[in-house]
């Protein structure tokens, strides 16, 4: 028996038997072979293994034509290709994770500011005016010595202390509550002006006087002791004022507005406190007068701070009035 042709997977052949012509009444014996192409069909092999079932085997799928590039690309193993789409995932979910963390703290740093604003008030009022309103003054001054001197500015650093807590306080408050948010509020140039103005002519009146009186342009004259007692704490505290203002522009830190309006309602107190101080010492006329001035210059001062609160306060709202309508001019168009 002869073995049959192997022709070329392209093209097929067909045998046609005797074909009958009646038209032409002939008998024609056609024993060829007619050859037509082929259409092209793609066949997918399938990969079959006589491994044993305990093993485990590589498992190939046949993707379609139009996944047969993104399926399965990493690996033939689809084990191996689950837990690489596994480590894939973690990351997304520990970087979930990290942001539900990062907004904890700002939630506890709201949570930490509600007792700032209880006890920020309280600490300034029990340590500036409760010791000098409440507290007798003969029990602290015995004359005009140093015991006395030393116990009145002792009197002043506990102010000091707690006016300094309630600034820290007071500007942990003004922070924004994402630590990312940078938060520096620049004093403007002419504010930090005329604050040193009005500073140094804080300064300027007292030791003007000291001189005069030293030169004997004043009389009758005080002794150093006694002019100690009744200015000096004051200018003691002036001078923490003015560095502390100075620290507040330098940080950029947004109590710089309220700085000066703490120390100078102290100041108002403790300069009334040198005029009783200065009606027991028998004073002369001329420094009693000039701690009445000292005291009409910063409650003057004190009235242009208020009214630059009120301005700043103003701005600030008509900046965010502004902004509002702007964002909504914005979402219309």
């Amino acid at each position: 028996m002869a073995a049959p042709t192997r022709l070329p997977s392209s093209v097929s052949a067909i045998t046609l038997p005797q074909v009958r012509s009646r038209s032409l009444n002939l008998w024609k014996s056609l024993n060829h072979q007619c050859t037509f192409n082929q259409i092209g069909i793609k066949l997918h092999p399938v990969c079959c293994t006589n491994m044993s079932p305990w093993e485990p085997s590589p498992v190939k799928y046949a993707p379609d034509d139009d996944t047969a590039d993104d399926f399965l690309k990493g690996d033939n193993n689809i084990f191996e290709t689950l837990k690489s789409n596994r480590t894939i995932e973690a990351p997304l979910t520990s970087t979930e994770v990290l942001t539900d963390t990062s907004t904890q703290p700002s939630t506890q740093l709201q949570y930490l500011r509600w007792p700032m604003w209880l006890l920020g008030p309280p600490l300034l009022l029990a340590t500036g005016m409760v010791p000098t309103l409440w507290l007798p003054i003969s029990s602290i001054f015995l004359g005009p010595n140093i015991a006395s001197l030393l116990s009145l500015t002792g009197l002043d650093c506990i102010f000091n202390l707690g006016a300094s807590l309630f600034l820290l306080m007071a500007d942990s408050c003004a922070r924004p509550n994402t630590p990312t948010q940078v938060c520096k509020s620049q004093a403007p140039l002419s504010y930090r002006f005329w604050n040193m103005v009005a500073t140094i002519t804080g300064f300027t009146i007292p030791l003007s006087i000291f001189f005069g009186a030293h030169r004997g342009f004043l009389q009758p004259q005080l002794p150093f002791i006694s002019s100690a007692v009744l200015l000096g704490p004051y200018l003691l505290l002036l001078s923490v004022q003015m560095l502390t203002e100075m620290l507040t522009w330098h940080w950029k830190s947004p109590v710089w507005l309220v700085t000066p309006i703490v120390y100078e309602a102290y100041r108002v107190l403790q300069l009334m406190r040198g005029l009783k101080l200065g009606a027991e010492l028998g004073a002369p006329s001329w420094m009693l007068h000039t701690i009445r001035g000292l005291v009409c210059w910063w409650v003057l001062i004190l009235g242009m701070q208020l009214m630059r609160v009120a301005w700043y306060a103003g701005f600030a709202a008509r900046a965010r009035q502004q902004q509002s309508s702007d964002l909504s001019y914005a979402e219309n168009t």
